[in-house]
């Protein structure tokens, strides 16, 4: 079964969905910018919400839009933004973390590991930033911090998502069920069988994956 991931800026579009068609909301705010997180009030109300619907939340741990390198203020701050999302009863957390040369911030991915408490962790789409020959590398160390999945475009330029269907169906192979690989940018409520056929995924994010 497709398993569809309904990203939500806000509380507005909650009351239409319901599952199983929408399995998970992807929340977060400012989506513009690429998505930051949600307010406090935003992510109570949503929890409970979808809860009672039967619906999963992940919730955006981002303090600001732009690239995906922090300083240690905004590393603090998204360590306070995760123990709320925890206290809250988000069910996981999505992060991307880089290095000035689009690697993994290792050291800041340590750093916010105990925040989370061992809940589920999603790395988004930063990693398309990653060089293409060093995502494999990248993965299994994703894989050895315990994040269970990774949401990806399949190139940084965002080209039609049909374009990077090889390189997209390559790196669920090499993933070969250690961690799930989840395609978003470009997929919507029409594309998204055809999409999950070609790459082999059985997991899709967007704003527009419902009818």
């Amino acid at each position: 079964m497709l398993i569809k991931e309904f990203c939500a800026e806000n509380l507005t579009d909650l009351a239409s969905l319901t599952a199983p068609e929408i399995s998970r909301v992807e929340l977060c705010d400012n989506l513009a910018a690429g998505g930051t997180t949600p307010s406090y009030g935003v992510l109570k109300e949503a929890a409970s919400y979808l809860h009672d619907k039967g619906i999963s939340l992940a919730t955006m741990i981002r303090p600001r839009g732009g690239n995906f390198v922090y300083n240690d203020i905004e590393l603090r701050a998204m360590e306070e933004d995760i123990l709320r999302a925890v206290e809250l009863e988000s069910d996981s957390l999505v992060l991307g973390l880089l290095t000035p040369d689009n690697q993994l911030d290792t050291e800041a991915i340590e750093q916010l590991l105990p925040a989370t408490q061992g809940l589920p962790l999603v790395f988004h789409m930063a990693f398309d930033l990653i060089p293409a020959d060093q995502q494999k590398a990248a993965m299994d160390q994703l894989i050895d911090y315990g994040f269970v999945r990774i949401l990806l475009h399949g190139s940084a330029e965002r080209h039609d998502i049909f374009d990077n269907v090889n390189h997209i169906k390559n790196l669920i192979d090499y993933a070969a069920g250690r961690i799930e690989i989840m395609i978003g940018g470009g997929v919507t409520a029409d594309n998204c069988q055809k999409l999950a056929s070609l790459t082999g995924t059985n997991i899709v994010h967007g704003t527009k994956i419902m009818r």
